[in-house]
């Protein structure tokens, strides 16, 4: 029902929702309400759920590995407009209350049947606009940072840990990635979620990069992950006072969530040399939307340093396409 984006001559499982790089959202014209109502899952889809907090609370009493429940958000609606002179984006979300094991229910068993014979992928993502699923399948929205290093201009890749649950363990991904979690990211002064302050937070757990870093953020866009279903805001972050020896010594200091990667690429920031490497890496080892993100930075890139002209995103396809002739893709 939705297109894939294309990079180096491959579709992804990213379809591109909103953004192309040309043009940052910004930070006042992303609009968060929440309601403090819990998605409701149906009958059948409840007893799923209520099987997997059973069997995490049976590994958990015996000592053994086992994952651990958090408050979380369910998307209800995502809805894009623009402004009514400049045309500028507009990004609405409506969010609602869930958890991990809301999350697991549906991501884990998006393929099992139902007892009407259809499995949820069947039923709510391929017979019908997976955007307009109904929000207990809705229940995985994270932020995904495409980090560059001023001071020496290099792009950050980082690959997934094994011990991450889920589809993309062992795959590379955007350089920080968080999920939206009531406890770090529902304000207690009653204010609305930010999206910025969530890739503030991306980037110091997973990168050690402080607020006193000067690092500017920019929203990109938003896409979806159309084989695991998860929303996937995009940004770009560029912390002009550090490089990646800061960075590895700093890590080697302790990082918050050290244990969510297990290796990283820096790659020079210019746009022949992050698809190249795109493109030489297999696409089995690819998260869903990581490409779809760094593309999009690239055209941010390649457009803000010519002054804000658009016609420098074709700059980047230029380089795609030389990528390509190289590899004879």
């Amino acid at each position: 029902m939705r297109d894939r984006f294309t990079v180096v001559g491959r579709a992804t499982d990213c379809h591109l929702f909103e953004g192309d790089g040309v043009q940052a959202i910004d930070e006042d014209n992303v609009h968060i309400t929440y309601t403090p109502e819990r998605v409701r899952f149906p009958e059948e889809i409840a007893g799923w759920r209520r099987a997997i907090e059973e069997e995490e609370e049976r590994k958990e009493a015996a000592g053994l590995p086992h994952r651990w429940n958090n408050a979380r958000f369910a998307v209800e609606r995502v809805v894009v407009t623009r402004t009514h002179i400049a045309e500028y984006p507009v990004l609405s979300l409506a969010l609602r209350d869930a958890d991990y094991f809301d999350f697991l229910t549906t991501s884990l068993n998006l393929d099992r049947r139902q007892k009407n014979g259809l499995t949820l992928r069947e039923q709510y993502l391929e017979g019908s606009d997976p955007v307009d699923a109904p929000s207990w399948m809705n229940c995985s929205l994270g932020v995904n940072v495409a980090l560059e290093t001023g001071k020496d201009g290099k792009m950050l890749f980082s690959r997934r840990s094994a011990q991450v649950a889920g589809p993309n363990s062992g795959r590379w991904n955007s350089s920080a990635n968080e999920g939206l979690a009531q406890q770090h990211d529902l304000p207690a002064d009653g204010s609305p979620v930010s999206l910025h302050a969530v890739a503030r937070r991306a980037l110091l757990e997973e990168l050690a990069v402080h607020d006193g870093d000067g690092t500017e953020i920019e929203l990109l866009g938003l896409g979806l992950d159309v084989v695991n279903h998860q929303w996937a805001v995009f940004c770009r972050a560029v912390a002009p006072e550090l490089d990646e020896a800061a960075l590895r010594l700093r890590w080697t200091r302790g990082v918050t969530d050290k244990w969510e990667h297990d290796r990283f690429a820096f790659v020079d920031a210019d746009a022949e040399s992050v698809l190249g490497f795109i493109a030489d890496e297999p696409e089995s080892r690819w998260t869903p939307c990581a490409p779809t993100l760094f593309y999009l930075a690239l055209v941010r890139g390649a457009v803000r340093r010519a002054g804000g002209d658009p016609v420098a995103r074709f700059l980047v396809e230029q380089a795609e396409q030389k990528v390509m002739r190289e590899r004879g893709l």
